[in-house]
């Protein structure tokens, strides 16, 4: 679940928020340690072992435990959240607006209501500015309870239209709420819930949903979406949820996700788990890299096992060296995934696919 996050996994996934001027989690890493394959300890920053650092930050736990981070930290601070209803034509705009405005977090939570005309091309904005540190937080702001995002999941699978105005209307009415820097990403997870959910709605067989995220320009993010919607309508795509951050380019890693300063489009998308179910998923996601690529983009590497070895060498041209220096590095391979066996296999095999 997402409500249990380590550092350490943290710097091996170069995780990123809701910033809006804001670079991967590298940036703020002054240094860390690492245990490597054979026990050593080494220290790692922007000069010493600094192949190393930029390797093990974006390396998915290949290249060994992290066992401490120094970070660069920013005092906390007071936002109020701004929040309107923006087609997609407007969001680059509006978010460029919002930076020129001093607003620090945002992102754009798109409709999922396939019967409606702005499917997947309007949604909830809410970016959150800096006030006086002696605004105060009222004792009882809007939120949504735990009961809340239960009924608002039922909907998404049952009722989209009706979820898509449930979840804005709510957010619609926190407009102006003052928030802690730090506690504004929170959110509530449950465990389970789609076990509870397929119970709940009787479903023959379990299903849960999927999480990929794509990376575009920010200009190409009309057309982009415009693409997606009409491919998940025409193969019967469900999405359940979805929102757009932004990104700044990451010129540290080795294996940079954020290549450049893009709009990066997270779905989760329902999925069946039968044979059926998952080669259908397979099919979904690689049609997806595929619009990503064709508007200039990118895919995140590691949410699933879906892309195909070409379209791994369009976005990561430098993922061969990588796994030469994971070798190198870790040349009994102590740190495995079923990721890295997956790609490690298909990149020794010139043929796949």
């Amino acid at each position: 679940g997402a409500d249990r996050l380590t550092l350490g996994g943290a710097l091996a996934a170069n995780v990123h928020g809701r910033g809006l001027r804001l670079r991967p989690i590298i940036d703020d890493v002054a240094a860390f340690t690492l245990v490597d394959a054979a026990g050593a300890v080494h220290r790692c920053d922007r000069e010493q072992n600094a192949g190393l650092f930029r390797l093990a930050i974006g390396g998915y736990g290949l290249f060994g435990v992290i066992v401490a981070v120094r970070l660069r930290l920013r005092p906390r601070q007071k936002v109020r959240r701004e929040v309107t209803w923006a087609g997609v034509a407007e969001v680059p705009g509006l978010f460029a607006r919002r930076i020129a405005e001093g607003y620090l977090y945002g992102d754009w939570q798109f409709s999922i209501d396939d019967a409606a005309d702005d499917y997947l091309g309007a949604g909830i904005c809410s970016c959150y500015r800096p006030v006086a540190a002696d605004t105060p937080i009222p004792g009882e702001q809007r939120i949504l309870s735990r009961e809340d995002w239960q009924r608002l999941m039922v909907l998404g699978h049952t009722d989209k239209a009706r979820a898509v105005a449930a979840y804005r209307d709510h957010y619609l009415a926190t407009s102006g709420q003052v928030y802690w820097s730090d506690t504004q990403q929170l959110a509530d997870y449950t465990d389970g819930y789609h076990e509870l959910l397929d119970r709940y709605l009787g479903s023959p067989h379990p299903a849960t949903e999927l999480i990929t995220e794509l990376y575009v320009r920010r200009d190409d993010l009309p057309r982009f979406m415009a693409a997606v919607a009409r491919d998940f309508r025409a193969h019967g795509v469900e999405p359940i949820y979805g929102t757009v951050r932004l990104i700044e380019r990451d010129e540290e890693s080795f294996l940079a996700w954020a290549r450049e300063s893009f709009a990066g489009v997270i779905f989760n998308l329902h999925t069946v788990h039968t044979p059926d179910g998952l080669a259908r998923a397979e099919a979904n996601f690689r049609r997806l890299f595929d619009l990503a690529i064709a508007h200039g983009g990118s895919f995140y590497l590691t949410y699933g096992r879906f892309a195909t070895r070409e379209q791994i060498l369009a976005c990561y041209p430098q993922f061969p060296e990588f796994l030469r220096l994971k070798r190198q590095y870790d040349p009994q391979e102590r740190f495995q995934s079923d990721w890295y066996r997956h790609y490690r296999d298909r990149f020794a095999a010139p043929d796949a696919s």
